[in-house]
């Protein structure tokens, strides 16, 4: 009997942008310096309570400071493996990472992204990562190009109005 195929998935990059690393080590800074010792304090405390089997905030306790924990292991990990990724002033005009692009589809609604590393996506703020298929159709245009981009609904033609990037990373 065969065994099915691997299921693979795309690796994710190692670009970040610097305010997307900066925000990453503060995160890693509370984890570590305040929500810990809280949690471990408070553990203590419910401990010192007796009967630990029942004591609800012990048993939340232990499990939040292994969430805490967990986190700290992967951002240590995950930050020794980013690349901060500068603008250059060759990148001028063209859509490339940590790009503040406008888009307009065929309808007029208009889009602000701006292109950044997997880390540090947040679509609510505008932050597509640089590995969304939305984002790989963008790669390398011009303001003024347009690109067709292949959804759910079919294909749906975009326009780049302009492209800009932050100076002071």
């Amino acid at each position: 009997m065969r065994k099915p195929p691997k299921q693979t998935f795309p690796k994710r990059s190692n670009y970040i942008t610097r305010s997307g690393y900066d925000e990453l080590e503060r995160e890693l800074r509370y984890l570590w310096k305040e929500e810990r010792p809280r949690v471990t304090q408070a553990v203590s405390e419910a401990a010192a309570l007796g009967d630990r089997s029942e004591n609800a905030e012990y048993i939340y306790g232990k499990k939040r400071l292994r969430e805490i924990d967990r986190r700290v292991r992967f951002l240590t990990k995950r930050l020794e493996q980013l690349n901060i990724v500068y603008p250059k002033a060759e990148q001028a005009g063209k859509v490339f990472f940590g790009a503040h692009v406008e888009v307009e589809n065929e309808e007029g609604e208009v889009f602000n992204y701006q292109l950044v590393g997997p880390d540090e996506f947040d679509v609510s703020q505008g932050k597509i990562s640089i590995d969304s298929p939305f984002a790989r159709a963008m790669l390398g245009k011009q303001q003024d190009d347009e690109f067709e981009f292949n959804n759910a609904e079919g294909v749906t033609l975009f326009f780049i109005n302009s492209i800009h990037y932050d100076v002071a990373q």
